[in-house]
Parts: structure tokens; sequence; C-alpha cells
């Protein structure tokens, strides 16, 4: 089993809940962040004075899934939330040693 977070623009979120649900991916955790990468934050007006966003809002979704689905869902993903811009996101894949359901106390790949 793979955690996989990626972290991607706010605008594209259905677009990549959408793509997993077709891929067969039942559940999703998402998160509200903030940071930035290459893209640097940017400056904005407020009230005619000028300041700098340093850190950008993004989408955090992590996901667990069974090693057979891994390749799927990451073409899911970087296909829906590509934009050909930068700042279109991260994916990281960690090694998943142990999932639980807690309703049923199903372990591993049947808790996912």
């Amino acid at each position: 089993m793979k955690m996989l977070v990626a972290v991607i623009k706010p605008f594209k979120l259905d677009d990549v809940r959408e793509a997993l649900s077709d891929v067969g991916v039942q559940g999703i955790t998402v998160t509200e962040v903030k940071g930035f990468g290459r893209q640097k934050g940017h400056t904005e007006l407020y009230r005619g004075a000028e300041y700098v966003v340093d850190f950008l809002p993004k989408m955090k979704i992590e996901v667990a899934v069974p090693d057979d689905l891994l390749d799927q869902v990451v073409e899911a993903i970087t296909g829906a939330a590509r934009t050909g811009k930068i700042g279109d996101g991260k994916i990281f894949i960690y090694e998943l040693a142990q999932a639980i359901r807690i309703r049923t106390g199903e372990t591993d790949a049947e808790a996912l």
C-alpha cells in the first residue's frame, strides 16, 4: 500500500476528485493549505498599498491506495491538475505500513 499526498491549485480540486473517482478511488482527505515553491508568491494591491503574498493557497489531497492502483492514481491526478503553468503542484508517495478501519477492524487493503 502507498500513501499519496498531492498539493494542487485550489480550482483544480473538483477535476482531480472526479478523475480519482473514475479510476476507483473510494475516499480522499482534502486540506486547505498555503505554501510556495518556485512560484515564490506574488505582490498584490490592497487599498492602494502594495504588499507581498509569500504563501499561496493550495489544496492538499491525501489518498491511500493499493500498490496495483498507484500508477492509475498518479496519472489521474497529473492529468486533472495540470495547467502547464508554474505552481501546478507536486505529488509525494510514501510507503504505507498498515491501515485499519476503526468501525469493522478490517486491516490493510480491505480497510481502504
